[in-house]
């Protein structure tokens, strides 16, 4: 069962080893990500940022689909990481079970593109032009979205932040 579904453009770092995955109680991280899972160094580093005692897992998004659409994977409390709306629209497009969408920290690290300046919406979240219609689109799909860094924090509809289409 998907216990939280997140967006973070740093996927494994603090706030998820440390606050998150103690506040869901989770037992498995899947990080779905085509660049860290074709990346020896990145998925060496992030299981070495994921919490001890939770099995780890860094998948291509298709790979991921597939893992989290596996019967076998119902028992199991899961937290799922992508680092970005687009990776975040595919997997709510074709993962069943995801039971709503928390947006964490987006586009103060995430690489720069030519030509597309990014709008701050956030303390820790910004988006260019085509990744705000990505979480246009997101929300367009029906789940809840919020905005949430930490979980002491007031969870924040994502529509306040970045209107709807």
């Amino acid at each position: 069962m998907i216990k939280l579904f997140r967006i973070d453009e740093r996927l494994i770092h603090g706030q998820i080893a440390i606050k998150w995955s103690r506040h869901t109680g989770v037992d498995s991280i899947v990080v779905a990500n085509d660049n860290a899972a074709a990346s020896p160094m990145i998925q060496k580093s992030l299981k070495m940022a994921a919490p001890p005692g939770i099995k780890t897992v860094i998948k291509t998004l298709d790979s991921a689909i597939s893992t989290l659409n596996d019967p076998r994977c119902e028992p199991l409390k899961v937290l799922v990481l992508v680092n970005s709306p687009a990776d975040a629209l595919k997997m709510v497009q074709n993962v069943k079970g995801i039971p709503f969408v928390n947006v964490g920290n987006y586009g103060r690290v995430a690489p720069k593109k030519p030509g597309k300046e990014r709008a701050r919406f956030d303390n820790n979240l910004y988006c260019d032009d085509e990744e705000t219609k990505e979480f246009q689109e997101l929300m367009g799909l029906g789940l809840e979205c919020i905005y949430q860094t930490t979980p002491e924090e007031p969870a924040v509809p994502l529509k306040k932040l970045i209107p709807e289409k």
